[in-house]
């Protein structure tokens, strides 16, 4: 083999050029953070207040974990106050999903699959919950379904049904603000699902509700779950609307984040060792949905 001058490599046509394995590093990048994220580091006007955000976040649950009464946490958690209202949540809770699962699956239907007048506004009506303060959410339940309600005194006078502070009242009160979780993901699974399914359904004879029962819920059924999922999590920790519909009485309507705040006033260690029963709980939701929210990285 004949040695090549700096000439002829100089004048030698570009051909395939040797690299070196791993990842090219990218012209006018900056190598600073290299190490630590991925793609480069952040500039620092970015970088810094995302850091204060991030510890704006993460202070007020490290301060809940560590002013907690560890060594009486035991204790706290075994009264039979705690017990009474964990099983007043997690009952409550269950049974709004259950009713948001009930009318809210098919109204996401609706949303996802028909097209009628005004479709835009009822979508907006049924998501407003999501933006509306829940005590004023409780004031409007109390207007509807209260013993002098547009609809609660027809309950009353004709079935003898009273919904306020009472524990069904608790269930509705849930249920309002924690179905529109529900519709809002069913309906965008609806959207992104493949409907040459359904329509194949269709030409072998089914009718809508037979390829919906057989073919679109099957399909749909991660999106269901998580929604599911999402509205059990609101409905465990509504506060404001419950208190205003049905008020705060140990046994009938006091769930968790009742006891919390009027712990608050007595008992601070119980409150936190209610918080921290609560602060779990959405723990165990979010690693549940991890997949679907946050990803796998």
């Amino acid at each position: 083999m004949t040695r090549r001058t700096t000439e002829q490599l100089v004048d030698a046509p570009a051909g395939p050029v040797a690299v070196r394995p791993g990842r090219p590093r990218v012209p006018g990048r900056p190598r600073i953070g290299g190490r630590l994220f991925q793609g480069g580091g952040p500039p620092l006007p970015l970088l810094l207040p995302a850091l204060i955000g991030l510890a704006f976040l993460l202070l007020p649950l490290l301060a809940l974990l560590i002013r907690a009464p560890w060594r009486t946490l035991p204790q706290q958690l075994t009264s039979a106050s705690v017990w009474q209202a964990l099983r007043l949540s997690l009952e409550t809770a269950t049974t709004a999903t259950a009713v948001a699962l009930v009318l809210g699956v098919p109204l996401a239907w609706l949303l996802a699959r028909t097209v009628f007048p005004g479709r835009r506004i009822v979508r907006a009506l049924v998501t407003l919950p999501l933006v509306l303060p829940p005590v004023v959410g409780g004031v409007a339940l109390l207007l509807a379904l209260g013993r002098n309600g547009v609809v609660g005194r027809w309950l009353d006078s004709w079935f003898g049904i009273t919904l306020p502070f009472t524990t069904a009242g608790v269930v509705v009160a849930e249920a309002f603000v924690a179905m529109p979780f529900l519709v809002i993901s069913v309906e965008g699974t609806l959207r992104a699902a493949d409907t040459r399914y359904e329509e194949a359904a269709a030409t072998l004879g089914a009718s809508r509700f037979t390829a919906f029962r057989r073919v679109t819920l099957p399909m749909i059924m991660p999106g269901v779950a998580a929604g599911a999922v999402l509205a059990w999590a609101r409905a465990l920790g509504e506060f404001g609307a419950t208190i205003t519909f049905a008020g705060s009485f140990p046994g009938r309507t006091q769930t968790m984040p009742l006891a919390v705040y009027l712990a608050l006033q007595d008992d601070p260690a119980a409150a936190i060792a209610l918080s921290l029963v609560l602060l779990a709980v959405s723990i165990a939701v979010l690693a549940g949905l991890r997949d679907r929210w946050t990803g796998t990285v």
